[in-house]
């Protein structure tokens, strides 16, 4: 069953240069108890589209067209306190940047009992004693000691638990991850990603991470879309799209892998030329043409292709997927 259904969301930016199309027809599904990643380059659109989701989009954006189902409801005719009431209950949220997120002048322990006297019908002490709880389930030790520090007294990845601890508070069915890893340590990513897909089992939740590391999507989502200049390029399994990418610009993204397994680790890594288009007016053609190796075939720099089902779940929007170039070889060799 659908948990979540986004269907032609279109989020833009009033600027004094013009109109930022910043999300520009994004479409998926999330199933019930399913992680989806949502990988691309900074500025692809990726945490736009979620806070369009969580109705966070703030002037000058607006969300100007498309659909947001949460099981069953429609969020983008939701007024705003029917919003609020929303977040942080069915719908949690892990921000960028915890040391930003967080409140320094306030106590983690505020900060946690504060989500659960808003969404829950608790006194005082059994918010607090909740809130020991929730910092003893993201691991954090001597939970109740630790309550009344600021967050400047807990490390980068202490203060990611954190997060995690308010964002699961309320038992949500959907957990969003912007960018749970950013700026932490590898071993520190791994406990962090070990912790969110515990959760997410123990809660029974859907996920959607938010990343710009292949890494992690390969790690924790069941599934993966691939957004470029606001739009989706490719969506599919994690397994299908890492053994069978169709998109250049997702095989641009694997090549830029760093990899520790024979001679490829002296190699050197892969770089996308160019620049993303501007979204002002992005072209009337592929978005991805001007930096890519195949543009020159056929009408590449003059028709905009559609994202189209190749095969079974598997999503492109590329006049000429990897599978198509491959047979097109064959036919002609």
């Amino acid at each position: 069953m659908a948990l979540l259904e986004v269907d032609d969301l279109r989020t833009y930016f009033k600027t004094r240069a013009g109109e930022v199309h910043a999300v520009d027809g994004v479409s998926f599904t999330l199933e019930e108890r399913k992680t989806l990643g949502i990988v691309g380059e900074s500025g692809s659109g990726k945490s736009v589209t979620v806070l369009s989701i969580m109705g966070l989009v703030q002037s000058p954006g607006r969300v100007v067209a498309g659909s947001v189902r949460f099981q069953g409801q429609e969020l983008t005719t939701m007024k705003d306190r029917q919003l609020e009431d929303l977040r942080g209950d069915r719908i949690g949220m892990i921000f960028q940047d915890p040391m930003t997120s967080l409140n320094p002048t306030l106590t983690i322990g505020t900060q946690i009992t504060e989500t659960l006297r808003r969404h829950r019908d608790l006194s005082r002490q059994q918010a607090r004693k909740r809130a020991i709880e929730l910092l003893e389930e993201v691991h954090i030790p001597k939970a109740a000691s630790r309550l009344d520090d600021y967050p400047h007294r807990y490390s980068g990845g202490m203060r990611q638990r954190v997060m995690i601890a308010i964002a699961i508070s309320c038992d949500p069915k959907l957990l969003i991850a912007d960018e749970p890893t950013t700026a932490l340590d590898v071993t520190v990513q791994a406990g962090i990603l070990d912790l969110l897909e515990e959760l997410r089992e123990e809660h029974d939740m859907g996920m959607i991470i938010i990343t710009h590391n292949m890494g992690v999507v390969a790690e924790a989502a069941d599934d993966i879309a691939v957004m470029y200049a606001g739009q989706i390029v490719e969506q599919a399994t994690a397994l299908d799209l890492f053994d069978r990418p169709e998109h250049p610009y997702t095989e641009a993204l694997l090549g830029a892998l760093p990899t520790l397994e024979g001679d490829a680790r002296h190699a050197r890594l892969t770089t996308i030329p160019g620049r993303p288009p501007d979204l002002i007016a992005p072209p009337e053609a592929c978005r991805f043409a001007p930096r890519c190796k195949y543009a020159g075939m056929d009408d590449c720099n003059v028709v905009a292709p559609e994202l189209r089902e190749i095969r079974p779940g598997h999503w492109v929007r590329s006049a000429h997927p990897a599978s198509e170039r491959v047979a097109e070889a064959l036919v002609t060799s």
